[in-house]
């Protein structure tokens, strides 16, 4: 009964967090839901185990692999060599030179207890940057760069945590055996997670072939993947669990959009549940670190050995020897890029990153496993002050974001770091066609799927008119969603499903469409705009797609070996073209050229066939053609992004 009573009150703490947070918005919710712990936990005197297994298999595995699949793919790729470099080397660098200067300012800590104190506190937890960005404004870039170095950097903080107490605990420590290890849980959890994951895919494709489309069933299941790939991967494998549920959820949102368009109604549904999920356990995980502060900080208080005017102290002197090694880190970092800033302005840019480095709840499930004795019988040295130091840099860090923050980067700092985001300035689209039709004149009495329709137009009509030259891509994609969506509802209102005219009218226009690409590849070829290998490899395509039309496909729908062969190929093509292959530059150069031709001639020919004095447009689904042009102008949009982010300068250092 008390661990129900236990449950109930976190979550009563959760939403009276965020209820708090709506009137004071300057007041990040993850700082509320800590303060809201500590005060329960000191008046009615309540204390949970927090065991660092149960604690990151229910709460870090999900809430990574939420972030993993969510995070922005493209960041993450541009980003990849900052993320990397900050969460393994800006880790370990944290964790000895962080742990000397610690063991330097308390001389009666040890040194390798003072290197698992800076271990454990390099990780930077990727929720409470989240929620302090929400109030200052951080940089898109900034955030981006710290919420995928936390994505990775819990696996490399608590592999050298652990050896850290194992030296403190035996005595002993190898070298080779550190190293060895460390590479064998990350490369091992990656593979597992990928493995897993393809695995997962694999089952949900064959679910949709057999056409068992139980949107519950399939929620649970999607929902169940983070636990299961955990737990897999920690007790069977004895890998990181942590690095695979990011790697599968990184992977999952790479493959998602090859069955997204024939599960509309489970997409929704899973995104709805995981935002619950992702909204309660961020909440409940905050709010169980406050409830566990006054515990930590208990025993260095009632010490007698400890000062407690010092102790504090101490943690505004550890906190500064974490910012001082992160900042010195990013500064050093700008030098090797080749743009031209000024002094001034990189030292800010590392002083934002390194006030957005907030440690959080990952840091205090680690430090709270440290044993009572080593294995002479002694007690743990400093324990009490370790977890007190603990505790007070986590408050420490996310208070002087809050504080700090604002006034470097209020404004918005435009970052320039590698990688980072760059304005785009493409053209706008010619002959832009025209919008969905408005809805019918209102009618009295609506069926259930004719609101949903209702709701879902005007959501599109919504998105046209909030449609901007900096944002199309975006739209048209959440456009592309809302339109799939609208076909499966107006195919279930047809009086005779198996002649629905929406099915029908789109594989007659996509078969229109279609001709016109291959007379434009024909003449592309003939004007010696591409070579021979992208023609033939055009065609085959344009081939297949029309022998899928033949057989009542209206979307190409490709398998997981299909795409991970078709990953494999770009990834391969992407590495040529960044290590000077001037052929396979060529080669993309102009594929590029190919697709965003073929696109656009694709709504010119659509446009012209539906202008035909013998072609009666009215008898078109009027659906089937705005789904249709949605789809090309997103590829459109698609390419002239990639073409522009290409047009970068490169830099492979």
């Amino acid at each position: 009964m008390a661990i129900v009573e236990t449950i109930i009150g976190l979550i009563l703490m959760v939403l009276v967090s965020n209820l708090i947070n709506h009137y004071f918005k300057w007041l990040p919710v993850s700082l509320v839901q800590i303060f809201l712990g500590t005060i329960v936990a000191l008046i009615f005197n309540i204390k949970i185990d927090l065991d660092a297994n149960w604690f990151l298999l229910l709460f870090i595995a999900p809430l990574l692999y939420n972030d993993g699949r969510r995070f922005p793919r493209k960041e993450l790729w541009k980003l990849k060599g900052p993320i990397f470099n900050n969460a393994i080397l800006l880790v370990f660098l944290t964790m000895l030179v962080g742990g000397f200067l610690i063991a330097q300012l308390i001389p009666s800590m040890p040194l390798p207890v003072g290197i698992a104190l800076a271990a454990v506190l390099a990780p930077t937890d990727p929720v409470a940057v989240h929620s302090i960005s929400k109030q200052v404004k951080l940089p898109e870039n900034v955030l981006h760069l710290v919420s995928g170095e936390s994505l990775i950097n819990d696996a490399s903080g608590l592999i050298g945590f652990k050896y850290a107490i194992a030296i403190v605990i035996t005595g002993y420590f190898s070298l080779y055996q550190a190293v060895g290890d460390f590479f064998y849980v990350s490369i091992i959890g990656g593979l597992a997670g990928l493995l897993l994951m393809g695995l997962v895919i694999l089952i949900i494709e064959w679910l949709i072939i057999k056409n068992f489309n139980d949107v519950v069933f399939n929620t649970v299941l999607q929902v169940s993947i983070p636990f299961i790939i955990y737990l897999v991967t920690e007790k069977y494998l004895h890998a990181s669990g942590v690095i695979a549920v990011v790697v599968a959820g990184v992977f999952f949102a790479s493959q998602r959009n090859n069955f997204i368009s024939v599960q509309p109604e489970i997409n929704l549904v899973t995104e709805r549940t995981w935002d619950i999920i992702a909204y309660l356990l961020n909440g409940t995980m905050f709010t169980i670190l406050g409830v566990e502060l006054p515990f930590a900080m208990q025993g260095a208080i009632k010490s007698d050995r400890v000062d407690t005017f010092r102790a504090f102290l101490l943690i505004g002197a550890v906190w500064l020897i974490l910012l001082v090694i992160r900042v010195g880190w990013t500064f050093v970092y700008q030098l090797f890029d080749h743009q031209k800033t000024k002094l001034l302005a990189r030292l800010k840019i590392a002083l934002i990153s390194g006030l957005s480095g907030v440690r959080g709840a990952i840091t205090m499930a680690g430090v709270l496993t440290i044993p009572l004795t080593i294995a002479s019988g002694a007690p743990f040295p400093e324990r009490s002050l370790v977890l007190f130091l603990a505790a007070g840099v986590i408050i420490l860090s996310m208070l002087m974001a809050i504080i700090v923050l604002p006034f470097l980067a209020g404004k918005s700092l435009a970052i320039q770091t590698r990688g980072a985001n760059t304005e785009l300035n493409t053209d706008e689209l010619d002959n832009d066609e025209d919008q969905t039709d408005s809805v019918a004149e209102q009618v009295l009495i609506l069926t259930k799927n004719q609101a949903k329709l209702y709701i879902l137009k005007n959501a599109v009509r919504s998105l046209e008119e909030q449609r901007r030259q900096q944002n199309q891509l975006a739209v048209y994609q959440l456009i592309l969603e809302y339109q799939y969506l609208i076909k499966k509802l107006e195919i279930s209102e047809e009086d005779q499903p198996n002649e629905a005219s929406i099915i029908t009218d789109e594989l007659k226009l996509n078969r229109v469409a279609i001709k016109g690409q291959q007379k434009e590849l024909q003449r592309l070829y003939q004007s010696n705009q591409i070579q021979q290998k992208v023609f033939q490899y055009y065609q085959r395509r344009l081939e297949h797609q029309l022998k899928e039309i033949d057989h009542g496909a209206t979307l190409p729908q490709f398998g997981l070996l299909f795409s991970l062969r078709r990953t494999i190929l770009r990834f391969d093509r992407q590495f040529k073209v960044r290590h000077g292959n001037q052929q396979a530059k060529q080669f993309m150069a102009q594929i590029r050229l190919v697709e965003r031709a073929l696109a656009k001639i694709a709504i010119k020919t659509l446009s012209e066939y539906l202008r035909d004095s013998n072609v009666n447009e009215k008898k078109f689904n009027r659906e089937a053609i705005y789904h249709l042009i949605i789809r090309y102008r997103t590829l459109i949009e698609n390419k002239k992004i990639k073409q522009v982010l290409t047009q970068l300068p490169i830099n492979n250092k």
